[in-house]
């Protein structure tokens, strides 16, 4: 029977690259957070110094408004990241449950062979004593 180590090796760098993925998604999210902070600050501040925080009024500084915008595209965008995050991290426990499935495969295969390597020895001993 062929090694399971190619199966084994190929289902490990799987886990590597969704666990980097995962790594990624968190990055990306806790970047957006951020910047969505600076800009609710950007945004207080320019109210203020307008003195108007209406964005739906005539006056409501166009800065404030750009910022407004880019908050609510990268709240947005956290949300989608979080839907992925969720997907990566149920292909994650999915992609090392198959490699938990793959390694027991193997021990059992293992087991199997050290206990059917003395039989057959002790056989072809017997096999070699007899006239």
């Amino acid at each position: 029977m062929k090694s399971r180590e190619p199966l084994i090796r190929a289902k490990r760098f799987q886990i590597d690259d969704k666990r980097r993925r995962l790594a990624q998604i968190d990055m990306m999210i806790c970047e957006f957070e951020r910047m969505a902070q600076e800009l609710d600050r950007d945004i207080a501040a320019e109210e203020r110094r307008s003195g108007m925080s209406d964005p739906r009024h005539f006056a409501y500084p166009p800065l404030a408004m750009a910022a407004r915008n880019r908050r609510d595209n990268l709240t947005h965008s956290v949300s989608e990241l979080r839907t992925q995050r969720e997907e990566a991290s149920a292909a994650l426990a999915e992609a090392e449950a198959d490699l938990a499935l793959v390694e027991t495969a193997g021990e059992l295969d293992r087991a199997g062979k050290a206990e059917a390597g003395p039989r057959r020895s002790s056989w072809r001993s017997a096999e070699a004593l007899r006239p």
